[in-house]
């Protein structure tokens, strides 16, 4: 039986008491696809497992019981009964593939501290803190706070709990804090991490689980935060390693010349970040809490979104120069927005829309062709151009203000 199976096994005995037996054949019923595994032998469900993930960047773990299923069984409990609609990590063989691509070892004692953000169960914060990580728990669920301090009892000084979400740090709006909201600066200073330069390593890693519902959102804020080099990234160059969906990585990843695909976000999350593709994984790997069954797996029809994408975004050490400045990144952002927003028009077009007549001059600064398309034309290319337009004492940029300031305060949104 694989280890998720189990995980399912071991809540349907909580919930079935003495009647285990007819209630596990239903409990198994609501996972059609896993009752070939649950069923097959051991050499068959590695086997087909083998099978079905060797396509995929990285490799699940062997099966081993190292995390005791049953010791979890109040919080699968918990996980399963939420009112949110979260991914869980609740098999342990997973847990240990997060931690292997992690690899929180290569670092030793002096290497990054890890936030790990909504842990739930704390498959993956025990397999961490096992593997010799210093973890940092960010859980916004308060049922699942006392498992969590218990844990950090027996840590040796290794986990830290913080009531926070991660996702909710440092919200635009105004008025007051209430938890589990919180400004990364009270985070941090409670913590005791204090700010590096950019060209240092990197000090924090961060991981997690993007909620379907709002992965682009909050996408488009981190990318304002890296470019102005605020919220988490006035601490340096913080390093996401995040589950997002399959359809979101593609997009993320797109080259130019995908006149569909190829977008703002696109552009310039190559720009600022070096981003890896660590594990991909099955979306029914994933626990989600009944109520939310049917949520599970969303369907794509132009992109596949089978997976879900563990994915490691470095901010680049080179990313700022003397014209791109957390200062001028805004204008940046908005340039890039503009012209990836109508992605078959003439760069030439879009330029003397901005400021007729100084639009061949800085094509031919850059190098480009005179006819290219927006849609053709690489993140970097746009870097040099906005470094071109920021050099230029005759192209006007006053252009680009009003939509720049509508579009920071919309950032976040």
């Amino acid at each position: 039986m694989s280890s998720l199976g189990g995980a399912r096994l071991a809540l349907c005995v909580l919930r079935s008491g003495s009647l285990a037996g007819p209630s596990l054949l239903y409990c198994f019923r609501q996972y059609p696809k896993r009752n070939m595994l649950a069923m097959a032998p051991k050499g068959a469900v590695q086997s087909i497992c083998s099978r079905a993930l060797s396509a995929m960047a990285g490799q699940r773990e062997s099966e081993t019981w190292d995390i005791d299923l049953m010791d979890h069984s109040n919080e699968l409990r918990i996980a399963d009964s939420s009112k949110q609609f979260r991914r869980f990590i609740a098999d342990p063989s997973l847990a240990r593939t997060v931690v292997k691509c992690l690899r929180p070892w290569e670092h030793g004692a002096s290497g990054p501290v890890i936030f790990e953000c909504n842990p739930g169960p704390g498959f993956v914060t025990q397999t961490l803190l096992d593997a010799g990580a210093k973890v940092v728990a960010l859980e916004s669920q308060t049922d699942f706070l006392p498992s969590l301090q218990a844990l950090k009892n027996n840590a040796d000084g290794q986990l830290s709990v913080v009531y926070c979400d991660f996702f909710k740090l440092d919200p635009l709006g105004h008025g007051s804090m209430a938890p589990p909201a919180m400004y990364s600066e009270t985070l941090f200073e409670d913590l005791g991490i204090n700010p590096v330069p950019w060209s240092a390593d990197v000090p924090v890693r961060i991981f997690g689980v993007f909620s379907q519902r709002n992965e682009s959102n909050f996408l488009w804020k981190n990318i304002f935060s890296i470019y102005e080099k605020r919220s988490i990234y006035r601490y340096g160059r913080i390093e996401l390693n995040m589950y997002i969906s399959e359809k979101q990585y593609r997009k993320l990843i797109t080259p130019p010349g995908n006149m569909r695909d190829y977008q703002a976000l696109s552009a310039l999350y190559q720009v600022a970040c070096d981003i890896q593709l660590l594990h991909m994984e099955p979306w029914s790997s994933f626990m989600t809490p009944s109520r939310f069954r049917g949520m599970a797996i969303p369907r794509s029809v132009l992109l596949p979104n089978d997976h879900m994408c563990l994915v490691k975004f470095t901010p680049r050490r080179d990313l700022f120069t003397e014209y791109l400045t957390p200062t001028s990144s805004n204008m940046f952002v908005i340039m890039l927005k503009q012209c990836l927003a109508r992605r078959k028009v003439k760069l030439m077009d879009r330029l003397n829309s901005w400021d007729p007549g100084n639009g061949l001059d800085l094509i031919r600064a850059v190098g480009l062709p005179e006819d290219i398309k927006t849609g053709n034309i690489t993140p970097d290319q746009y870097k040099l151009l906005f470094e071109a337009m920021e050099h230029s004492e005759s192209f006007g940029k006053n252009c680009l203000f009003p939509e720049m300031l509508e579009n920071v305060h919309c950032a976040g949104v």
